[in-house]
C-alpha cells in the first residue's frame, strides 16, 4: 500500500483524512485513487486540462517529484507521497556593546557558538518584516529581544478585534491603531537598544526594490499571493535571504529562499492557485498558536543565518501539523525554468502581482460587470422585496458567527457553488455577500458566466451590515 498524506487545507475534502492508502504503480495512479474516491479534490489538486495545479507540489518521500520523472513516478511498497499546495554587500562593523547590552545579553555570549562576537553581528544586523501581524508579531518580538540592531516594520494596516486571537503584540485597548506604529513602541518598550523603522505603507512593486534594499534579510509575514510574490522576486533581484512562512487552520510552512545559494519561492510554487481557491485566514481560520511558532522559527533562521550558523533551511521545506505535533521536512531543488531565479530568467523586474494572481481591482457600479449595491440598499431592498435569493457564500464557522438568517439567506461555500447550481432559480435575482466582498464578486462572476442573468455582489460583505445597518451583528 503506499500512503498519501494531505494537508489541512484539503483534509475536508477528503473525509477529514489525514492520510489514504492506496494501491499504485506510479505518482499519477495513486492521485487519481483519491480524486476518484473524493471528486471534490479534483478541482484542487488539477486544472481544467488534467494537468497538476502550479501551486501545488507532489513529494515522493521527502523528494520533489518534479524532479523524477514527475507523476509517472514509480511507486514501491510503504512509500509515502506528500501534496504540498502553497496556503511571500559587505558585512558592516560589529558594534561595541555597552555594559547593560552585555547584561541583557548574556545567555547569548555564554553560547560558543554566539559569543560576544555573534551579539554584535546581531546588533549590526537589520531585519525587514513585511508584515506586522500572525507571523510578524512573534518574529518582531524574539528578534528586537535577541537585540537585532535594526528592525524594518512594513504594514499598513489597523489593529482589529479579530486581530488578538493570535497578534500578540496588541492589546485591547489598541483597537483601531495602526499596527506598524504600535508594533514599534511595544518592540521599543521591549528592548529600548533596537532601533525600529516603521513603513506604515502597502509594498507595490513601484516601492518594494526600495524598501527592502537596506535590510540584510527579509521576514515574510504575508497573508496574500500577490504580496508573496512581490517579495520573493524582489528578494532574487536584490540578492536577499527570504525567510518564508505559512499558516492555514492547523498547517504551518517554513523555509528560507535564497537564489543565490539554493531555491526561490516560484522554484516551489511556478504559480498562485486560481483566486478563490485556497481561502485566507479569515476565511477558513487558523489556530492562535499557530503563527506562534512559526513565527518564531523564523526568527530562529533568520538569527542562524545573521550568525552564520549552521543548519539554515535554504532548500528544506518544514510542515508542521499543530493536530499531530509533527514536522516533516521536504527537500527542495532551484528549478532550471524558473522565471526569476534560473539560469535564462523572463522575469527581470517588478511584474503588476494583482494580475499575475488574478486579483481583479474593485470597480464602480457602473463600470462593473456584475451589479453591485452598498448594505443600505440591500436592507431596503430585502424589507420591500421577496421574490429574491440571498446566498452567503461564506464558510459554516463564519455562518455561526454571524449571519442574515433573519432575511432568508442560505449558506452555499464558495467552494461547493459549482455543485450547488441546481438549489438557485436563474429567473430571480440572486444576492451574494461574504465577510467583506471579495469571494461574493467571484461567485457572481461565476454565476454570470453559468446562465444566471440577475446576479448582484453586496459591497463590504457582512462588516459593512454590522458597521452600518446592524451593530450587534458580531464582527470577526
Amino acid at each position: 500500500m503506499i500512503v498519501i498524506r494531505l494537508p489541512g487545507a484539503l483534509r475536508e475534502y477528503a473525509g477529514g483524512n489525514t492520510e489514504l492508502e492506496v494501491n499504485a504503480q506510479t505518482v499519477q495512479e495513486a492521485l487519481a485513487s483519491i480524486v476518484a474516491a473524493y471528486p471534490v479534490l479534483r478541482r484542487h489538486i488539477f486544472d481544467d486540462r488534467g494537468a497538476l495545479r502550479g501551486h501545488v507540489n507532489v513529494f515522493l518521500n521527502e523528494d520533489d517529484v518534479r524532479f523524477r520523472q514527475g507523476l509517472e513516478t514509480s511507486l514501491r511498497k510503504d512509500d509515502v507521497v506528500t501534496i504540498v499546495p502553497s496556503v511571500a554587500g559587505g558585512q558592516p562593523a560589529a558594534s561595541e556593546l555597552s555594559p547593560e547590552e552585555k547584561a541583557r545579553y548574556s545567555r547569548h555570549l555564554s553560547l560558543p557558538d554566539v559569543g560576544l562576537a555573534g551579539q554584535k553581528k546581531l546588533k549590526s544586523a537589520s531585519i525587514a518584516i513585511v508584515g506586522a501581524g500572525g507571523l510578524g508579531s512573534p518574529s518582531s518580538l524574539y528578534l528586537a529581544a535577541a537585540g537585532v540592531g535594526r528592525i524594518g516594520l512594513i504594514d499598513f494596516d489597523n489593529i482589529d478585534t479579530s486581530n488578538l486571537q493570535r497578534q500578540i503584540l496588541y492589546r485591547s485597548d489598541q483597537i483601531g491603531a495602526s499596527k506598524a506604529r504600535t508594533a514599534a513602541a511595544e518592540l521599543k518598550r521591549l528592548n529600548p537598544e533596537v532601533e525600529l523603522v516603521v513603513h506604515e505603507t502597502r509594498l507595490t512593486r513601484g516601492n518594494a526594490l526600495d524598501v527592502l534594499a537596506g535590510y540584510d534579510v527579509i521576514i515574510d509575514g504575508t497573508d496574500n499571493f500577490p504580496t508573496r510574490y512581490l517579495v520573493n522576486d524582489a528578494c532574487v533581484l536584490l540578492g536577499k535571504p527570504y525567510v518564508y512562512g505559512s499558516i492555514l487552520r492547523f498547517d504551518g510552512q517554513l523555509s528560507v529562499f535564497d537564489a543565490q545559494r539554493g531555491p526561490c519561492y516560484r522554484c516551489l510554487f511556478r504559480e498562485p492557485p486560481p483566486p478563490g481557491l485556497v481561502p485566507n485566514c479569515a476565511e477558513a481560520g487558523v489556530l492562535g498558536v499557530l503563527p506562534g511558532i512559526i513565527g518564531a522559527g523564523q526568527a530562529l533562521e533568520a538569527m542562524k543565518w545573521i550568525l552564520g550558523l549552521p543548519g539554515v533551511l535554504v532548500g528544506r521545506l518544514q510542515l508542521f501539523d499543530a493536530l499531530t505535533f509533527r514536522w516533516r521536512e521536504m527537500t527542495l531543488r532551484k528549478h532550471p525554468q524558473c522565471p526569476v531565479c534560473g539560469p535564462n530568467p523572463s522575469i527581470t523586474g517588478l511584474i503588476d502581482y494583482d494580475e499575475f494572481c488574478g486579483v481583479k481591482p474593485i470597480v464602480q457600479n457602473d463600470q462593473a460587470e456584475v451589479a453591485e449595491i452598498d448594505v443600505e440598499e440591500l436592507k431596503a431592498k430585502l424589507d420591500s422585496e421577496k421574490d429574491v435569493q440571498l446566498i452567503d457564500v461564506r464558510e459554516p464557522f463564519e455562518w455561526e458567527i454571524a449571519n442574515l438568517g433573519e432575511y432568508g439567506a442560505k449558506l452555499i461555500p464558495l467552494n461547493e457553488l459549482p455543485d450547488r447550481l441546481n438549489e438557485l432559480d436563474p429567473g430571480r435575482d440572486v444576492l451574494l455577500h461574504c465577510r467583506s466582498g471579495a469571494r461574493s464578486m467571484r461567485a457572481a462572476e461565476f454565476l454570470k458566466a453559468n446562465g444566471f442573468p440577475r446576479v448582484t455582489n453586496i459591497a463590504g460583505g457582512i462588516l459593512a451590515w454590522a458597521d452600518r445597518v446592524d451593530p450587534s451583528k458580531p464582527k470577526y
